[in-house]
């Protein structure tokens, strides 16, 4: 697959070292053999010198260059002082405090896995855990923002915490934000750690940024790589007394609170795999031979619009996954600190009308048993595949000649039946899109040419996936009244029948309906649904969910293994071990 569509990738995120030298090399090797002799003791002492420079420059780069860390230097295109009543009205904003409080809790010895499996125990942690987007701090102490460096916490051995959420606004000045890098510049004294919309990510061996930087250092990092004029980020800064072996006895305080702006910046970006925050809910004790008592999640990669439809390739060894608000394919290559390409441009569409499109682009994607990748097209509005010399070959565009509405994600069954979802969710206008053709949102088979209905029971048919045996057939709905799962039993000709709900969240709240669905080895479902990703046991119970900072609504069984949990999170793409194998085509 990789070499087939080596030609497609035509945008790459990283240089590597080879590359940078061979460059550099080349450059001086056809400046000294243009120019005047020269000895060669002097060529070899200068190419060692270039050499040397140039490794350093990358090295340092690799260090910092793929971490929040990493913030744009020199003078920022505009900057906003929170410190400063105008700045926080720039922003909408408002300071929020409160102290900590530390507390006993229950927990685990170390057991012979080395992980919290042994005995139980008693520890020490804090509250409130306020980093989380979701957290309510609407009655905690509002402060001015004048009065960040007045002496707060409890002195001694504390902990504290500043939160707030602003708005981005349209211009500083006369500078146009649309699309710049917002970099945060604050300085606690005297220790800190900055959590970005309910996120705390850090790479191994990081410092400053997000996490502490050393002892009365500044944080500096980068909280979005390409801000909208009305966007909503959320700041939540944790403040420590320091130094921790030695409380002082003074109180922590804010020195400095400001964001900066750059243009410029290029996105999306493949970042040194860094770990974020999860958090589990175990209902039952079996979703612990699913999932490890000390789970990580690792950020790959973001700055994307919306990432969906991830599917792995097993032959080349690497994630295709869509955005479909950017009309992309993307690439990731897990191989080193990873690697990002386009795959794929103009995905799903190349109407005129683009503009109207809130989603044109590709969603849901898989391979057949040769290895062609079939791509759901929303602004076609077709199901394509892609042929080895390049060409899209149309497996499905109408029913009964009315165009589909939109295909949405997609399975293959082992006869080479393709199943697809297909709701109004890619038209403009949803469900009174005046486009719209069909009078319902179904799930379609194809194969041979022949397009047939396979279900209609839903109105916002998405996520699908068929039991290991393939005797089940299983299809969520994106609705917010209606938020279940549904299992057909499976004809020997594909047909369905049966169709019951298998499993209800509409009582669960929130405003997530279900998106993606795969399905493990064992039969166990996973379903982007309210809150996170919950995992299902094949007799329809709750075994447990998943809660990473960002909402995952499609994912994908990958590496060698098929252990490897690939999550595509709104503007994110994070990945999970697991202890099990997943189905994958």
């Amino acid at each position: 697959m990789s070499d087939e569509f080596a030609d497609m990738e035509r945008i790459t995120f990283k240089r590597t070292l080879s590359s940078a030298v061979l460059h550099a090399w080349a450059t001086e090797f056809n400046r000294a053999y243009r120019e005047a002799p020269i000895c060669a003791s002097m060529w070899r002492l200068r190419f060692v010198a270039l050499f040397t420079f140039g490794a350093l420059v990358f090295l340092a780069g690799r260090a910092l260059a793929e971490t929040n860390a990493d913030a744009p230097t020199g003078k920022a295109d505009a900057v906003i002082d929170l410190a400063t009543r105008d700045g926080v009205d720039l922003v909408k904003g408002q300071w929020r405090y409160s102290d900590t409080k530390i507390i006993p809790v229950d927990f685990k010895a170390a057991g012979p896995d080395k992980q919290p499996t042994g005995k139980p125990i008693k520890t020490y942690d804090f509250t409130p855990h306020a980093g989380g987007v979701d957290f309510d701090d609407s009655k905690w102490e509002k402060i001015d923002p004048t009065t960040l460096d007045a002496r707060r916490s409890t002195g001694r051995l504390c902990f504290n915490w500043y939160r707030i959420n602003i708005t981005i606004p349209e211009r500083v000045n006369d500078v146009d934000l649309a699309g710049a890098t917002a970099v945060f510049d604050t300085s606690i004294d005297d220790y800190a750690e900055v959590w970005v919309d309910g996120e705390l990510s850090r790479a191994l061996g990081q410092s400053g940024g997000s996490v502490v930087k050393g002892w009365n250092a500044p944080n500096r990092l980068i909280i979005n790589r390409s801000v909208q004029p009305g966007q909503k980020i959320q700041l939540a800064i944790f403040g420590v007394n320091g130094p921790l072996s030695n409380p002082p006895t003074n109180y922590i305080f804010m020195r400095e609170a400001k964001l900066e702006f750059y243009k410029g910046g290029v996105v999306p970006v493949a970042i040194t795999p860094s770990e974020v925050n999860v958090e589990i809910i175990r209902k039952d004790a079996a979703l612990d031979a699913i999932v490890p008592p000390n789970p990580k999640i690792f950020k790959l990669a973001e700055g994307f619009k919306f990432t969906e439809g991830p599917v792995w390739d097993r032959k080349g060894g690497f994630l295709l996954f869509s955005d479909p608000n950017n009309n992309t394919i993307y690439k990731y290559s897990p191989e080193g600190d990873g690697q990002l390409a386009v795959f794929r441009e103009k995905s799903g569409y190349e109407g005129a009308d683009i503009a109207e499109y809130g989603q044109p682009g590709s969603n849901g994607l898989t391979f057949d048993r040769e290895g062609r990748l079939a791509i759901n097209q929303h602004g076609n509005r077709r199901v394509v595949r892609l042929e080895s010399d390049g060409q899209l070959n149309v497996l499905a565009d109408k029913f009964e000649g009315k165009r589909l509405n939109s295909p949405n994600d997609l399975v293959y069954r082992s006869d080479g039946t393709l199943y697809f979802t297909d709701p109004p969710f890619g038209l403009p206008k949803f469900f009174k899109d005046p486009r719209k053709e069909l009078p319902f949102s179904g799930v379609f088979a194809a194969k041979d040419g022949k397009v047939t209905l396979a279900s209609k029971d839903l109105t916002g048919p998405n996520g699908l996936a068929f039991s290991p045996d393939e005797k089940f057939f299983y299809v969520d709905n994106w609705d917010d009244h209606k938020k279940i799962v549904m299992r057909y039993e499976v004809n020997a000709d594909g047909t369905l029948k049966n169709g019951k709900v298998f499993f209800d969240m509409t009582s669960a709240g929130t405003e997530d309906a279900l998106d993606g669905m795969k399905i493990d080895k064992a039969g166990n479902l996973y379903v982007s649904g309210p809150g996170g990703l919950w995992i299902i046991s094949p007799e329809g119970k709750h075994l447990g969910t998943i809660i990473p900072p960002k909402h995952p609504h499609n994912f994908a069984w990958g590496d060698a293994d098929g252990k490897t949990l690939y999550l595509c999170a709104k503007s994110g793409l994070y990945r999970m071990k697991l202890n099990i194998e997943g189905v994958r085509p």
